[in-house]
């Protein structure tokens, strides 16, 4: 793998901000509650459950919360909840995926479809466009938080496949399979991790530098994410920070 996903850049440096936003805990509560009834409740046993606790712990909900969605998801009933995704096209031909969980497939197509067509995309197939990405684990650690060599010694023991220089962080990198591992591995020794996820890199990225079109691109993705039932999207752009900044993303 080589360079970073220029949206995943954006979200890691606005977590801070996007963390103090209830709808986020709204989307974290919900993704525990069905990793909880889809997987069970012992985190230990269900990593999708394990990576929803370790999110909305790092977005600061509270323990009890945790505690109630999770009771809620192993407690039958309730909503019945599935995983469905999305894929088009935003502006410039920028490759779109948008992973859900929702009880009402229609509703939930019907908002994304409205998205892409209000901000100048087009829904695509499934399939359209999922073969431009690959599932990824990404592990953020400050540079002033471990060496080069000390965390390249931890990861690479551990699973991990690359640890590459990210300006102030570095990035390691693994296969989703051993991301928890690489992950519980690095904290046990003590290192403080700034961000990790599972994402989508895409393999090639699309180059956006005019304004009106950046901001076309920001917007639609921006609005999704907005919407109730999407838990993650995913771009290939690659827009330039200066551009970025001029347009307000």
């Amino acid at each position: 793998m080589s360079g970073h996903s220029k949206w995943s850049t954006i979200k890691r440096k606005k977590a801070a901000v996007d963390a103090k936003r209830s709808q986020v805990w709204t989307k974290l509560i919900k993704e525990i509650q069905v990793a909880a009834k889809m997987g069970g409740g012992d985190p230990d046993g269900n990593p999708r459950l394990r990576l929803a606790t370790d999110r909305a712990r790092a977005a600061n909900v509270p323990k009890d919360n945790i505690q109630r969605a999770i009771d809620k998801g192993t407690g039958g009933g309730g909503e019945s909840w599935e995983d469905v995704t999305y894929e088009g096209y935003a502006p410039a031909g920028v490759a779109i995926v948008v992973e859900c969980t929702t009880d009402n497939r229609n509703r939930t197509v019907g908002e994304v479809r409205h998205i892409f067509d209000k901000h100048g995309g087009n829904m695509g197939n499934s399939g359209s466009v999922a073969w431009m990405f690959k599932k990824r684990g990404l592990i953020n650690v400050l540079k002033a938080s471990a060496a080069e060599d000390r965390l390249m010694e931890l990861a690479l023991e551990n699973g991990a496949e690359d640890i590459r220089d990210d300006d102030e962080v570095w990035t390691v990198d693994t296969d989703p399979s051993s991301f928890m591992a690489v992950k519980d591995a690095i904290e046990n020794a003590g290192v403080a991790i700034e961000h990790a996820e599972v994402d989508n890199i895409p393999d090639t990225r699309i180059e956006v530098t005019d304004d009106d079109t950046a901001s076309s691109v920001l917007k639609l993705v921006g609005a999704l994410e907005e919407l109730d039932d999407v838990q993650n999207v995913y771009a290939n752009f690659d827009i330039p920070d200066e551009v970025i900044d001029r347009v307000g993303g």
